[in-house]
């Protein structure tokens, strides 16, 4: 019987087959949930996907690391507290900061483990309306320069669907100065402030730009009539999601903008 492809597969198909030499750690933590659904928007960026354990003593050879969402270690004590210190946790660290500058994208639950691990700046704490939030959220991409964002236009609008309840984003206000000030505001919630963050802020980056955190999850909007789009039968903005994971290929196989 001959399987039919998903949507998905044949876009992956047409990419360009380079990209495939790049391998994209995605690693696993007890409770996440979204790791399956960032292994497949790599695959269908161009790139392989790399399983990664929390446990794992060592990052292998990847060449960007992807920490997904979910509600890690039932997110008890805080939301990211308790995975900030697994050992994988440690090399991430310790690569995000050397002269390599590894790639690492935290996506929700992952933006929250960056905090806790000061890969970025500032906290994340309850919605503040004390709800849990799923809606099909646009944002405004404020810098395209970091290693995530390079496929988009600066200004450029995107919808992303975003579910959290620790979303709320707050740090100090000399933090938040500083951080607009040198450009570190990469995404901005446009129309409705879905969860009371500072200055609308729904992702930041460290200052080189090889780690960027934030909140809504670009891996659910990946494949046409499967994003966000799918609900007005058009599908337009099913796949703004994607340039996430090909900015990081095409800057790990060094593709210029």
């Amino acid at each position: 019987m001959t399987e039919i492809p998903l949507i998905g597969d044949a876009l992956a198909a047409t990419i360009e087959p380079t990209l495939a030499g790049a391998k994209i750690g995605v690693v696993t933590f007890p409770g996440t949930l979204d790791d399956r659904d960032a292994a497949r928007a790599v695959r269908l960026a161009g790139g392989t996907p790399v399983a990664l354990w929390h446990a794992d003593t060592t990052l292998g050879d990847v060449d960007a690391v992807v920490i997904p969402g979910g509600f890690s270690y039932g997110d008890y004590l805080r939301a990211g507290a308790i995975s900030r210190f697994a050992p994988l946790m440690a090399k991430v660290i310790d690569a995000a900061n050397s002269d390599a500058l590894l790639p690492v994208l935290g996506i929700c639950n992952g933006f929250q483990i960056l905090t806790e691990s000061h890969l970025l700046p500032g906290s994340m704490i309850k919605n503040d309306h004390l709800k849990f939030r799923c809606r099909d959220q646009i944002l405004r991409v404020e810098n395209n320069a970091t290693d995530w964002t390079r496929d988009y236009a600066s200004g450029q609008e995107i919808t992303i669907p975003l579910k959290n309840q620790d979303g709320q984003y707050i740090a100090d206000e000399k933090t938040l100065d500083a951080l607009e000030a040198e450009g570190r505001v990469v995404f901005r919630y446009v129309g409705f402030n879905p969860n009371g963050s500072r200055r609308d802020i729904a992702g930041i980056s460290n200052t080189a730009g090889n780690v960027v955190g934030l909140m809504p999850h670009p891996e659910h909007a990946v494949e046409v009539g499967y994003g966000p789009g799918s609900l007005d039968g058009f599908g337009v903005t099913d796949t703004d999601g994607l340039g996430f994971f090909t900015s990081v290929l095409n800057k790990i196989v060094g593709v210029t903008k």
